[in-house]
């Protein structure tokens, strides 16, 4: 069997958005799956609109979710040479012809024919007159006329398009730039692209790019067009429905390995199987598994996968991605073990890594600012004998392991007579500034003897001041 290879084509006119996203990652694990190679291509034929801001922004966003690439990046305005030979072969061997007509004979046609109830087509003026490069002259395709060209979709299954209805397509402007169609095709023939996965929006592209392919004489790909994504009102997905770039759902705190999940998952399945790692998809990722039917964007599941991926992912791999949070929040983040151990006590309540870099304050903070309800209610007179014992049988501990400080607290709950919530409560805001946060004994198992006992001295004196 021949090397599986497909590529990922984005126009560098603005941001990577959840289609364009989605679009590589099927390309790339396909590629994967089957040990083949993935191209990264630059679309940027469009200069008035491409910008080398954008490229940037394309490869950011496809780094962030670990989408890497074989060869490339290919860019298309560097590729002028080889569209132009290709030009050449199909003047030469009678597929292409030079066409001179005006823009206002062309309008006047269009509407004409649209007018008479016809198709506003190329009606064929110069596809005999054999006319050479001229001023103003654009090369056309010479389309069949007749017949029909079938695009053999393996998602969609077979569509069959009438050449009558498909006219001579202009391959080259007159200002000597290839138009899109072409270039394309051209592309993939010389980067030996033999899977295309790509939007369904490209569906009517493709019968003009099967007539070219066999014009030059090469093999067709295998093409797979994917429905597109919709918003949760069924509507094709927009800004208003929340869709963003992809860096944007990376600077809200969501993991690459999430959104990869969330992706794949508009319009791919296993089965009832909803939570899948890098390396499961890798595995189980086949083109006949894409349905046929749109998927849907849901920002609710997409934040419950956030939680769940949050949830499996080791602490030591967590850090990296958690650490430019706590920089932005001022908190220090060299002390990489800290922040290792800081991780599983907030991953399980953390959505976001937002929220699990706000949660994580207290454990940074060196002055405790305690909040005005909390400590009115639970740093008062008799909270100071508890905390008071409890600081004293810190102090006696060899180990902060769980067991120990289990018997720290239940010897101040005997000594006391009081329950462990009533000692519990204020502990809690002594060590953290407010009523909610990680178990108590998780909390002084991070924290550590110092941070624990200087917190604790610091509410008893709170309290008899």
């Amino acid at each position: 069997m021949a090397t599986i290879i497909t590529r990922f084509p984005p126009s560098p006119t603005g941001y990577l958005h959840l289609g364009g996203a989605r679009t590589a990652l099927f390309n790339w694990l396909y590629a994967r799956h089957t040990g083949g190679r993935f191209v990264l291509r630059i679309e940027d034929t469009d200069q008035a609109r491409s910008t080398q801001q954008s490229v940037d922004a394309i490869f950011e966003a496809l780094e962030w979710l670990g989408i890497d690439w074989d060869e490339g990046p290919y860019y298309q305005s560097r590729r002028y040479d080889i569209y132009n030979q290709r030009v050449e072969k199909l003047l030469e061997t009678g597929h292409a012809y030079y066409c001179e007509c005006s823009t206002e004979r062309l309008e006047r046609m269009r509407a004409e024919a649209l007018a008479a109830g016809g198709k506003p087509k190329y009606d064929g003026t110069c596809r005999e007159r054999g006319l050479a490069a001229g001023p103003g002259r654009v090369v056309r395709f010479k389309a069949p006329l007749s017949g029909t060209t079938v695009l053999e979709d393996v998602i969609k299954g077979p569509i069959v398009f009438q050449n009558a209805e498909l006219d001579d397509f202009i391959i080259l402007r007159s200002d000597g730039h290839p138009t899109y169609n072409f270039v394309v095709v051209v592309d993939d023939v010389t980067m030996g692209i033999n899977h295309v996965i790509r939007g369904d929006d490209h569906v009517n592209n493709t019968p003009r790019q099967i007539l070219l392919y066999k014009a030059l004489g090469a093999d067709l790909p295998v093409f797979g067009h994917v429905p597109m994504v919709l918003g949760p009102d069924r509507t094709r997905l927009s800004k208003r429905h929340g869709a963003m770039s992809v860096t944007a759902y990376r600077d809200m705190g969501y993991l690459p390995a999430a959104m990869i999940n969330f992706l794949v998952r508009l319009g791919w399945s296993c089965g009832d199987e909803e939570f899948f790692t890098r390396n499961d998809l890798i595995a189980k990722f086949s083109i006949e598994n894409i349905g046929r039917s749109a998927g849907v964007f849901n920002p609710e599941k997409l934040l419950a996968l956030n939680a769940d991926h949050i949830k499996a992912t080791p602490p030591s791999e967590l850090v990296p991605h958690l650490a430019p949070f706590l920089a932005q929040r001022g908190l220090p983040v060299d002390d990489t073990a800290y922040i290792e151990k800081i991780i599983p006590t907030l991953a399980p309540r953390s959505k976001t890594l937002v929220e699990m870099a706000e949660a994580a304050r207290f454990y940074f903070e060196t002055d405790i600012a305690y909040d005005e309800k909390a400590a009115a209610k639970f740093l008062k007179p008799e909270a100071a004998e508890p905390l008071a014992l409890l600081t004293a049988n810190l102090k006696g501990l060899a180990d902060f392991d769980e067991p120990s400080l289990e018997a720290a607290f239940t010897d101040v709950m005997d000594r006391s007579g009081l329950k462990l919530g009533k000692i519990a409560q204020p502990v809690r805001v002594a060590l953290t500034g407010g009523t909610v946060s990680p178990g108590i004994f998780e909390i002084i198992a991070v924290l550590g003897p110092e941070r624990t006992l200087a917190r604790l001295e610091k509410a008893l004196a709170h309290i008899r001041g």
